[in-house]
């Protein structure tokens, strides 16, 4: 029996690697024959990988259902065969044709109801924000208060006449470190300092 993995690399590779060059080939020779043969294509290939997802899941115990699935990709794109052109017209073109308005219709809702359901979720999001914000403001509002008191007039009043400054007062802290001193000098001392 074939595996799981090497199921998924021959379909990767001849179901999407191969078809996806072949289509650009397509696209850059403008032949719209071809263009329509890998339309069809595609969308066969999309409806099959939306089934796979869900027939991966229930129908895997099946024996050889992996060997299947492989030929059912080889099938699709034989030019012998002709797989997909088959399927497209017999089934899945006349299908959306019937129903094609319907479709749309719902599409349409849906795109309007995303939107509506978009601004929503995004409107509680950003109230959920700012209320996290805000609340982180409150509670840290005291840790700020704190630490900005040490920048208070007290440091101000703290220069002495002698042209010293002293150093922040430490908060309350039980480890405070001494303070440091830093020496003014006017111009006039600097100048004669550095001749």
């Amino acid at each position: 029996m074939v595996s799981w993995i090497i199921s998924r690399l021959v379909v990767l590779i001849f179901g999407t690697l191969y078809p996806a060059y072949s289509s650009y080939k397509a696209v850059k020779s403008k032949d719209v024959k071809e263009y329509v043969k890998w339309m069809m294509y595609w969308i066969i290939f999309a409806l099959f990988t939306t089934a796979e997802t869900f027939t991966d899941i229930f129908l895997c115990w099946i024996p050889f259902y992996y060997e299947l699935k492989i030929a059912f990709v080889v099938w699709l794109l034989s030019p012998y065969t002709k797989g997909s052109s088959v399927l497209y017209r017999k089934f899945v073109h006349p299908t959306l044709s019937s129903k094609e308005k319907e479709i749309d219709e719902y599409l349409s809702q849906a795109k309007d109801k995303s939107y509506d359901a978009l601004v929503h979720f995004g409107r509680k999001g950003l109230n959920v924000a700012a209320t996290a914000a805000v609340t982180a403001a409150a509670k840290g509002q005291g840790a700020l208060s704190e630490r900005l008191r040490s920048f208070s007039m007290q440091d101000l009043s703290a220069i002495q006449r002698d042209g010293t400054v002293q150093g922040p007062v430490p908060s309350r802290t039980p480890t405070a470190q001494p303070r440091s001193r830093i020496t003014l000098r006017s111009n006039s001392e600097a100048t004669a300092a550095s001749s």
